[in-house]
């Protein structure tokens, strides 16, 4: 590596949505602490208030390994580098292609070049406070951009969370020239969930264009989406009411509540696992007579883990009873 002027320094600084309400105290003085600020032309404009005497060096959508390489050049000068992302740095922002290109370059956590990572909300946070609470379950979060990952993987891992009920928030869903891809999610998606599943689709969020919109599954190729945007596309058990999209955690499996009182339910335990959770599944297993191919197409899993569940039966033990199992 070149030699450094004095200790560089690069801070991988996620903004959040954007709004300097939305902004950390810590990313807002990193941006302080900074001598050059590198980033994405729209993300520059975000903070532009906070950078008067900077260097500031803007880049194009597509030139994140620039930014990254810029970056490292300008700490190889002894330089404090704020290299800005919106939403976190960490999700789908520029953490990732930097550190590709620190250890291409050669360097250690030990190196004389400093790199701090400054969380901030992403983009799935952000949009499910909008709209809600949709995220309260299980959920994950999917690009459509195939600019660098190949057609058939996007695919597979859609078709995969569809299949496995999870709530999912669609990045990159759409562009000027990528307009197909948030039609083949949707067609993969309609092969495992109702037409009428809830969608919030979430653009700018807490930016001056901020739009909201609410639609089912069947017809959400055909809102306005964009670069800006964010889908939102909920789980069997979701539901939208008075404004809101909601995906329940699972109580109601477990607890009856009426008149400000909860009861739990006939058959069930507070503070132990569903009468359908793991131990309670695997007793059923035992007392059923069905075959392990008829028992894998009942619970829709793979045939070789039922096979080897059974197998495994005799060994079970009980299930220990811990504080985080308190709900």
């Amino acid at each position: 590596m070149n030699t450094t002027t004095g200790k560089g320094k690069i801070m991988l600084v996620g903004l959040g949505p954007g709004s300097h309400d939305h902004l950390t105290a810590r990313a807002r003085a990193a941006i302080a602490e900074a001598d050059t600020i590198i980033g994405y032309v729209t993300y520059i404009k975000l903070v532009a208030d906070l950078l008067e005497g900077k260097e500031v060096i803007r880049k194009s959508m597509t030139e994140e390994l620039d930014r990254a390489i810029e970056s490292l050049a300008r700490a190889r000068q002894g330089k404090k580098v704020a290299l800005i992302s919106s939403g976190d740095a960490g999700v789908y922002g520029m953490a990732g292609p930097t550190f590709e290109v620190l250890f291409q370059a050669g360097w250690t956590p030990d190196s004389e070049i400093e790199v701090e990572i400054i969380p901030g909300a992403s983009a799935l946070n952000t949009c499910a406070a909008l709209v809600g609470a949709p995220l309260t379950h299980d959920f994950c979060a999917i690009s459509l951009s195939d600019l660098l990952t190949p057609w058939p993987t996007i695919a597979r891992r859609l078709d995969a969370v569809a299949y496995a009920d999870f709530v999912v928030a669609l990045y990159n869903p759409k562009s000027g020239r990528r307009t197909r891809q948030i039609v083949e999610a949707q067609r993969l998606f309609l092969r495992h969930r109702r037409p009428d599943t809830p969608v919030a689709i979430v653009k700018s969020a807490y930016r001056p264009k901020q739009r909201i919109e609410f639609t089912t599954l069947e017809r959400m190729s055909e809102c306005d989406i964009g670069m800006l945007t964010t889908v939102l596309i909920g789980n069997s058990n979701t539901f939208v009411r008075d404004g809101l999209m909601v995906t329940p955690r699972g109580y109601s499996n477990k607890y009856d509540v009426a008149d400000g009182e909860r009861a739990t339910r006939s058959g069930e335990q507070a503070g132990r696992s569903l009468s359908t959770g793991l131990n309670g599944w695997l007793e059923s297993l035992r007392a059923s007579d069905d075959t392990p191919a008829q028992l894998a197409a009942h619970y829709k899993l793979p045939l070789d883990y039922i096979v080897a569940t059974l197998a495994d039966l005799p060994h079970t033990e009980a299930e220990p009873v811990t504080e985080e199992d308190s709900a």
